[in-house]
């Protein structure tokens, strides 16, 4: 069916205008045509059952009924709230308290409790059910109520909508009453749908037309409870324009911050600074970045003093008590809070967890009223209005937000119900002389589907808002103005000179999380923490063995311990205390077997940063073996080796798990990048291969914790823990012709090194002296290139025929594939120096306003299990 067009508040008045009394199905429409009573008028002219029954506006009848049960019955407070739900529910669709009885799969004690204490309690349902309005006077009860008299005859009364009333509104209505429908016998045309890229561009669009002069005749109708509440809010704090039904009593921020004060109490000891921190924050205590993984136990802060002794005492207070001294820290006055906990009942009991549990859950279920500058932009919920009455509406976001869930109740006509949902919604979007629709196609990633009534509605076929009248709107600058204000400084932007690893593979990854890495400090974390512990701890051994030698081994760890016990509870001190003890032994094990033997090799170079364990022993670390630091501006790279074996020999300590050589090789892919790029091992090489030119040089990781299980079992072997990479200071083709290459092929698969050692060594240089291996790694586009052609065309022509050539010289290519990609070889380090010099240069035309830092890599998308500003990053080109 089409969208029928909803008569206008005008041409209902004009229909109505000589009852005497009009009943409308929503209280914003009896406003609007009271507002359009062009006459004098003697007592209620439009109105709604509830308003009339009630004599005054209507109220939460379903909250008031909790809190009179909650106090006076031991039932959960869930079960009360469900029952009563269920109760009101079926009252209002079937006219009768008591009805619900009648649904034996609904009626508990809860329920009977329920209906009894309904039965004489004046909610406004209570009042409806005995009300009516009868000819020329109306009655309640026993009592009187005089409305608008008329000498001459009966008073006469309209319905507007009377397919929108339930059963019990209906049951106040005279047996004689004229119905006047809410729409007309044509359709409406709708307007287009402007579809945009993100929520905040809808926003956005939002704000360049509503301004603090032009409020009061905008209304915006949009999920309450959804993303577009919150940001329009907070678009219009920001912009200054003033707006009402907004945020509700839950949503004030010391009311959140209280009851989340109340939860930090019963989180345990594990609970964090940055579990506090927006309480902290409410109550205008600085907690610092660095501290926000730290436990709240282990942190020595003024302002967190003062919450671990609120969250020590909490159990000895009442809500009263806790609610005053929170009160008193924030310096605000919470009178509104601490009446409901009276009406609640709380406010004398003792806080508990399950009591805050409780006040949590009110607080959720129920909106507590509060009072509200009716004045500026009117924000109504797409599900609870039907009728706005404002000259431009907006209607943000349509999606199936918008869309009732069916109420699974036997006592509700599904049918019915769903018509009348159908009903306020087509009234809903032609509230106002101009209608604008602003929407997505799309969010995350995945299509929003459009609300469910527009498919009853509409008959075009469509998934998505463009498949309809629409406009699309691209992204553009804001033309408000508004952002951050530029000013030219009149300085040169500095140029970064050199890049570390880690900054390169952060960059890499995605240059707008590089860029809020610069901007943004981060916490300390407990991988960081611990890793740099056992880093100083090999640094120290490496300077003073027979220091370590002599100490008690418990004593280390107890200062690792004590170092490290902000980050974990008190459960898991036994686990680190045991991975303290294996990874320092595992790391003076291998030093012991594999360390350096002498440093005459190197220049002296000084201390870099401070060490724990040195401070600990009060000795210094002076080798320029380890912690040794490079920074080389030609070729943009710096960093710090831990350890450096021998000559050509470097090492790395890892804490975390081991990486198979091809995985450490792949990282360090340039076109494209690989998925987590890690460009450690290649930028080590590149600076040391200008250090020992024409050398063969090799990098090992220590993963000193890799072997921990094969320890406790008794098995371990150093070996599993360590991955080493070689740069060959050759090209690829060089070392393919290469004696050592050749011993490769005889130490391989039986064909292929019964086919070489009948080749020979001079014969196999000869044919591998002109050809090229392809650059690909696939196995098969190997197998069907010009190389592999050839390759095995020489090998066959010059071996004899009691050996399989072509077998042998396939897994010769194999072998030589292998060896490229657990290997760096010249020409991949070359490219490694053109690939920085690129990044410098891109870099730093971005630091200079030359264009904007994307949150695309090179390889696309982010890794965003990699980026440590996910909060920030919007996606595509944002």
């Amino acid at each position: 069916m089409p969208i029928r067009r909803a008569k206008p508040a005008e041409t209902l008045y004009a229909e109505v205008a000589d009852y005497d009394l009009v009943v409308t199905p929503d209280a914003a429409l009896a406003s609007a045509i009271n507002r359009r009573l062009d006459r004098p008028h003697f007592g209620t002219f439009a109105t709604t059952p509830r308003r009339l029954a009630a004599g005054r506006r209507e109220q939460a009848e379903d909250r008031r009924a909790f809190l009179e049960l909650v106090t006076e019955t031991d039932h959960d407070w869930k079960a009360v709230a469900y029952a009563v739900g269920n109760v009101l529910q079926c009252w209002e669709h079937t006219g009768r308290l008591d009805a619900i009885l009648e649904y034996d799969a609904y009626v508990d004690d809860a329920t009977r409790e329920v209906v009894e204490v309904m039965r004489t309690l004046r909610t406004t349902s209570k009042r409806l059910s005995e009300y009516t309005v009868d000819g020329g006077r109306s009655i309640d009860g026993d009592r009187s109520v005089t409305g608008d008299r008329s000498d001459e005859g009966d008073q006469s009364v309209a319905v507007v909508g009377h397919d929108q009333l339930t059963a019990l509104e209906r049951s106040v209505l005279p047996e004689e009453f004229d119905r006047v429908e809410l729409f007309a016998d044509e359709a409406f045309d709708h307007p287009p749908f402007h579809v945009f890229e993100s929520a905040t561009d809808v926003v956005a669009a939002l704000l360049d037309t509503v301004s603090a002069r032009n409020a009061e005749h905008v209304a915006v109708v949009l999920d309450g409870g959804g993303k577009y509440s919150s940001l329009v809010e907070s678009a219009f704090e920001a912009a200054d324009v003033p707006f009402y039904g907004g945020p509700g009593f839950a949503d004030d921020p010391h009311h959140r911050a209280f009851v989340r004060l109340l939860r930090l109490c019963f989180r345990g000891s594990e609970t964090t600074v940055g579990d506090a921190a927006p309480v902290l924050s409410q109550l205008g205590i600085d907690a610092p970045i660095a501290d926000r993984e730290r436990r709240l136990a282990a942190v020595d802060r003024p302002g967190v003093a003062w919450l671990r002794t609120f969250r020590d005492r909490v159990e000895n207070r009442t809500f009263a008590e806790a609610l005053d001294a929170y009160a008193s820290e924030a310096g605000v006055e919470l009178s509104r809070l601490d009446e409901e906990l009276g009406s609640l009942g709380l406010a004398d009991e003792p806080v508990t967890d399950g009591a805050v549990d409780r006040l949590a859950y009110y607080l959720q279920t129920y909106e507590v009223p509060v009072d509200r500058d009716n004045e500026g932009v009117l924000l109504a919920d797409a599900k609870s209005s039907a009728y706005v009455d404002r000259p431009v509406v907006f209607h943000l976001g349509m999606g199936e937000e918008w869309t009732h869930s069916a109420p699974q109740r036997p006592w509700v006509d599904t049918e019915t119900q769903f018509d009348r949902y159908v009903g306020s919604f087509q009234r809903l979007l032609q509230s106002g002389d101009r209608q604008y629709y602003l929407v997505q196609d799309a969010a995350g990633g995945e299509p929003i589907t459009p609300c469910l009534y527009l498919g009853d509605l509409l008959d075009e076929e469509f998934e998505r808002f463009s498949d309809l009248d629409s406009v699309e709107h691209r992204r553009r600058p804001r033309s408000t103005g508004a952002g951050f204000d530029r000013r030219p400084t009149g300085v040169d932007p500095q140029s970064v000179e050199t890049v570390s690893q880690s900054t390169l593979n952060s960059y890499v990854n995605s240059p707008r999380d590089y860029l809020f890495g610069r901007l943004l400090d981060s916490p300390d974390q407990e991988r960081f923490v611990e890793g740099n512990l056992f880093h100083d701890f090999a640094e120290f051994y490496v300077n003073h063995p027979d220091v370590v030698a002599a100490a008690d081994a418990d004593d280390l760890v107890d200062a690792m311990i004590a170092e490290a016990e902000a980050f974990f509870s008190a459960a898991e001190e036994p686990l680190r205390r045991r991975t303290y003890r294996i990874g320092l032994e595992l790391i003076t094990e291998y030093l012991d077997d594999e360390g350096p033997a002498s440093d005459d090799f190197l220049t002296p170079a000084s201390g870099w940063g401070t060490n724990f364990f040195a401070e600990h022993f009060d000795e210094p670390v002076d080798s320029p073996l380890t912690e040794r630091w490079f920074e080389d501006e030609s070729l943009g790279v710096k960093g710090k080796i831990d350890l450096v074996r021998s000559p050509t020999r470097l090492l790395d300590y890892k804490s975390g798990r081991k990486k198979r050589l091809t995985q450490v090789v792949k990282g360090a892919a340039l076109d494209p990048p690989a998925d987590a790029p890690n460009f450690q091992a290649a930028l080590y090489l590149t600076y040391y291969r200008t250090v020992r030119p024409d050398e063969r040089i090799e990098f090992t990781f220590f993963h000193f914790l890799e072997p921990m299980a094969d320890v406790i079992a008794g098995d371990a072997d150093l070996d599993d823990a360590l991955t080493t990479v070689t740069y060959h200071p050759t090209s690829f083709d060089e070392y393919v012709g290469s004696r050592e290459a050749y011993e490769r092929l005889l130490d391989g698969y039986t064909d292929c090194r019964e086919t070489f050692e009948d080749l020979g060594y001079a014969a196999y240089e000869e044919i591998v002296a002109p050809l090229t291996f392809p650059e690909t790694t696939d196995r098969g586009e190997l197998r069907d290139s010009e190389f592999a052609e050839r390759f095995n065309a020489a090998v066959d022509a010059a071996t004899s025929g009691d050996v399989d050539a072509e077998k042998g010289s396939d897994q010769a290519i194999r072998e030589f594939n292998g060896v490229r990609k657990r290997a760096f070889f010249r020409e991949d380090l070359d490219a490694f120096e053109a690939f920085v010099d690129e990044r410098l240069d891109e870099l730093n035309a971005r630091r200079a306003g030359e264009e904007r830092f994307p949150v695309d890599g090179l390889g696309g998308e982010p890794n965003y299990r990699r980026v440590d500003n996910r909060d920030l990053l919007l996606g595509g080109d944002r």
